[in-house]
């Protein structure tokens, strides 16, 4: 009997190599080829995933090509349809991945119960039984009197199932459980996902229905499976969290159909997730006074502006100290205080400086380098910034103050919660005064740390 062929596929981005290596040569990852068997297709596998879709489209011009503003259905959860853009769109493809039980199946399954009451639903679940998503929708208070169920995990009778119930809206959980009888490998392969979800994608696209795939995370938090994964779906969806903290966080790190980088806010709560209207009283610590170490920063997650506690702490910390920070680059930190002792002339070197953003946000943008060095200002002289005090803007190397993305729109979200003084780029100084706001416009770091001082 001839030996089976295996091929060594890579769990990181899906590329094959007839021999096993140390390093992937598509990806140049380590440690990540496994030994697989070789698929053998059929002739007309390909066929089969065309079907329904025009496979010779006349090639036009492109001004000639009518093109409308896609329609939007609400999903009935405020936070969601934000990230989503506005909405649901008909044959739009969603890949959503977080941590197990952060509240993926939690979400989508009061979506489909708001859903159901205007289109038709079906929730597929390769994952739990029937009767445990019942006893989900009970202890949540759905009603779920017309949301479809089916637990199932083979490709070819969900397809089945599509053709025969016609859902305008289908959540998968997961995309990870999926096998196709085309195939020969397990479930969760890189073959099998990226088989599955490629003929779902292709089935969305024909029918109109709007697809959502729930997909597990690996242990560094990214999406599982291989990353064409991402490429093949109109959004993608990160659920972030500490599974300690009452508050989850929707990320969008790639929508065809809206904003990417909007973000929504949820709270746990024994009914499910509900959305917060106004996050900015997450990420804002509830001192009575002023504390040393401490400024706010209005920061842009998408379209929205919030506003989050800086919080600093600068101690000594002996020959070899430590440069730490949670929520914020650590190298960009160590940036930060090199620009400080040598344009301001404060100097950390011999301190411990450990940073933190508060309520577990993650700020990536560049805009919270002004408001990181203030409050290091702030607990290396143990002095607290002014009551109603925010700073935002990015910080060169040469110590001069860059301007931030719409910064109009952080200055009246600010005002409108109460913050009466602001630290900003002299190019976002606004020409007309904001009511409630004292504006102190700068363009060197050390002219901010002279004008904090005189403040206080």
């Amino acid at each position: 009997m001839a030996k089976e062929k295996t091929v060594y596929t890579c769990s990181e981005c899906g590329g094959t190599s007839p021999k096993w290596l140390g390093k992937c040569p598509h990806c140049n990852a380590w440690n990540t080829l496994e030994e697989t068997r070789a698929e053998v297709p059929g002739k007309n596998r390909m066929q089969a995933l065309a079907r329904g879709l025009n496979a010779a489209q006349p090639v036009t011009t492109l001004a000639d090509i009518e093109a409308a503003e896609v329609s939007r259905t609400p999903t009935g959860l405020e936070e969601l349809d934000r990230v989503l853009g506005g909405g649901i769109v008909a044959g739009g493809v969603v890949l959503i991945g977080g941590d197990p039980g952060i509240g993926k199946s939690t979400l989508l399954l009061q979506a489909l119960d708001a859903l159901s009451r205007q289109m038709p639903v079906l929730y597929v679940t390769g994952e739990e039984s029937g009767a445990q998503v019942a006893l989900r929708a009970r202890r949540l208070g759905l009603d779920g009197s017309a949301v479809r169920v089916q637990a199932e995990i083979q490709l070819e009778n969900i397809v089945a199932t599509l053709e025969a119930e016609r859902p305008a809206f289908c959540v998968i959980d997961s995309i990870q459980t999926l096998f196709s009888d085309q195939l020969s490998s397990a479930p969760g392969s890189v073959a099998q996902v990226r088989e599955c979800a490629a003929h779902l994608t292709r089935v969305a696209k024909a029918s109109g229905c709007t697809m959502v795939l729930v997909g597990h995370v690996t242990k560094e938090g990214a999406l599982a499976g291989p990353r064409v994964l991402e490429h093949i779906v109109d959004t993608v969806l990160y659920f972030e969290g500490d599974t300690h903290s009452s508050f989850r966080l929707i990320r969008a790190i790639k929508n065809r159909f809206g904003a990417v980088n909007e973000i929504g806010v949820f709270a746990m709560t024994d009914k499910g997730l509900k959305g917060v209207t106004n996050p900015s009283a997450i990420f804002l610590s509830t001192h009575s006074e002023p504390v040393p170490g401490s400024c706010v920063l209005v920061t842009l997650e998408g379209t929205r502006p919030m506003l989050v506690e800086i919080q600093a702490l600068v101690d000594s910390g002996g020959p070899s100290p430590r440069r730490l920070s949670v929520g914020l680059e650590r190298d960009r930190l160590a940036m930060l205080l090199a620009v400080l002792h040598r344009h301001a002339g404060m100097a950390c070197f011999d301190q411990d400086v450990f940073v933190n953003a508060v309520g577990g946000v993650r700020i990536s943008e560049p805009a919270a380098d002004l408001a990181v060095l203030l409050a290091i200002q702030s607990s290396l002289r143990g002095r607290a910034l002014p009551k109603g005090f925010i700073a935002f803007g990015e910080v060169g190397l040469a110590g001069e103050v860059r301007p931030a993305p719409r910064g109009q729109d952080r200055l009246k979200e600010a005002a409108k919660l109460g913050f009466s003084i602001a630290v900003v780029p002299k190019a976002n100084a606004p020409k007309k005064p904001i009511d409630g706001l004292t504006i102190h416009a700068v363009e060197r770091v050390e002219e901010a740390i002279e004008l904090v001082r005189s403040l206080l």
